[in-house]
């Protein structure tokens, strides 16, 4: 299960966490580039797999954050050559406006705290899914897609009926919530970015999200060691370069 994984992190407080922890236990390396350093992204995507982290900017917000509009493009070129993507929130939204969907603030307000996840029945046969419905996740956005991409299919959605969880493609996912986080830094996502306060609510949101720790890593590591096993198979089954036909198969900008 020894694939490469590519992560683009956009925040220094937004990192692989307990994701990158699950997939070293499984011999994966994790290379992440910090496009908000300025590191520069690769023009294709050279990993067994593509990982997008979430982040408080927008995913429309590429004039303020130019190194979206590579991640993008990033994501369009792994879903083309059936390179696994999974999108985190933020990353989620990105991939999503990438393919064609649409992300807007949702008009039911804030998703913070763990919430279920609510499989659909695609979500129940999900290879990657499958399993962790009732599962408790960390939610802290307050945009969502409202229009998916073409061919996406829901996997779960959250109580207000918003998209939780999407496939986009053959091997490519998007997640609304959060698998990757510790309670400690969601704690510190609310104490920094939680306008308008959560008031009397804070505490208590908090609380749950440090109760739920060990749920949490229970539901969630499958989830990683699956998107690993899914990667290194679909290494395994693409030609390698010296047998693809000259000109590639780039998805268009």
């Amino acid at each position: 299960m020894r694939a490469r994984i590519l992560a683009i992190q956009h925040e220094w407080d937004a990192p692989t966490a307990w994701l990158g922890e699950w997939w070293e236990e499984v011999g994966c390396t994790v290379d992440v580039v910090r496009g908000d350093l300025g590191e520069p992204l690769p023009e294709r995507v050279e990993h067994d797999a593509l990982v997008v982290l979430g982040g408080e900017m927008g995913a429309n917000d590429d004039a303020d954050h130019p190194w979206l509009t590579p991640t993008k493009a990033l994501v369009r070129d792994a879903v083309d050559r059936s390179v696994p993507v999974l999108g985190v929130c933020l990353g989620h939204q990105l991939a999503s406006v990438a393919l064609g969907g649409r992300v807007e603030r949702n008009p039911h307000g804030r998703t913070v705290g763990v919430v279920p996840v609510r499989l659909t029945p695609a979500g129940d046969d999900d290879p990657l899914l499958h399993g962790l419905g009732g599962r408790l996740a960390v939610h802290y956005n307050d945009d969502v897609v409202t229009t998916l991409s073409p061919g996406a299919v829901v996997l779960a959605r959250l109580p207000d009926g918003m998209p939780q969880a999407v496939r986009l493609g053959e091997l490519a996912w998007g997640v609304q919530f959060h698998p990757e986080t510790p309670p400690e830094d969601f704690e510190d996502w609310i104490r920094t970015y939680s306008p308008p306060p959560l008031g009397d609510r804070e505490h208590a949101v908090i609380a749950a999200v440090a109760a739920a720790r060990d749920e949490l890593r229970v539901a969630w590591r499958p989830f990683a060691r699956r998107f690993a096993d899914l990667a290194a198979r679909a290494r395994s089954s693409r030609p390698s370069p010296s047998s693809r036909p000259p000109g590639g198969n780039a998805a268009p900008a």
